[in-house]
């Protein structure tokens, strides 16, 4: 099993978003997974020209010379891949957006209509593609910040032919690196929470329905 994080926070390492990851890394790992955190801050990836040239030559045939067959080269035999994002502007962060734009590098022509007849027609089109899983968090106390990166995944999975099996949303995000006194403790709890979801992701590509609940009810206050 190995499980596959392209952290896209501008932070990094440092970031409220990389808490979470860590926490969930953590956890895969206990369960015996091989797991890698991308920091995508640490590469240089340019904006996609959207040239296309890339379907002519084929899968990975760029005409930008940068990092990104290096992280697509980290990324590669993954079981899951994570997409982790800080919401800026009710949506990911650029940084993620400028990566996902590039992905276009490992596609084709083909429109949503036509990738879904093929599947259709073959007999096991994606029983080898990773498993998607999105982890995010925001500044604010709303869930419904994270309503277009939530439609944005489902997008994101049906385009790629992949199965999304897990969202997992923070509001309040700064409070994961600096919580008050008081908040501590339920800090602690929720990061064994993360940890308990990355085991389960590991053993069985699912998050159980009592860890997807009290991750969804999980809202701190200050």
């Amino acid at each position: 099993m190995k499980i596959v994080a392209i952290n896209g926070s501008p932070k990094g390492e440092n970031s409220n978003t990389n808490v979470m990851v860590d926490a969930f890394l953590k956890g895969a790992r206990e369960e015996g997974a091989e797991t890698v955190n991308i920091f995508l801050s640490e590469k240089r990836i340019e904006h996609c020209k959207g040239c296309h040239t890339c379907w002519l030559r084929g899968p990975g045939q760029c005409v930008i010379s940068d990092d990104m067959l290096e992280v697509l080269s980290l990324a590669g035999g993954a079981n899951v891949i994570i997409f982790a994002t800080p919401i800026y502007f009710e949506n990911i962060s650029g940084m993620l957006k400028v990566f996902m734009d590039r992905m276009t590098m490992i596609g084709g022509p083909q429109s949503q209509k036509d990738k879904s007849e093929k599947v259709q027609d073959s007999k096991s089109p994606t029983a080898q593609s990773p498993k998607l899983m999105i982890i995010a968090s925001c500044g604010h106390p709303d869930r419904e910040e994270f309503q277009v990166v939530s439609h944005w995944m489902r997008r994101v999975a049906l385009k790629m032919g992949m199965d999304l099996i897990g969202e997992i949303y923070a509001v309040q995000g700064k409070l994961l690196t600096a919580p008050t006194e008081e908040l501590k403790s339920a800090l602690s709890d929720y990061l064994r929470l993360l940890e308990a979801a990355g085991k389960e992701i590991a053993a069985d590509l699912k998050l159980s329905d009592t860890t997807e609940n009290l991750l969804r009810q999980t809202h701190f206050s200050s």
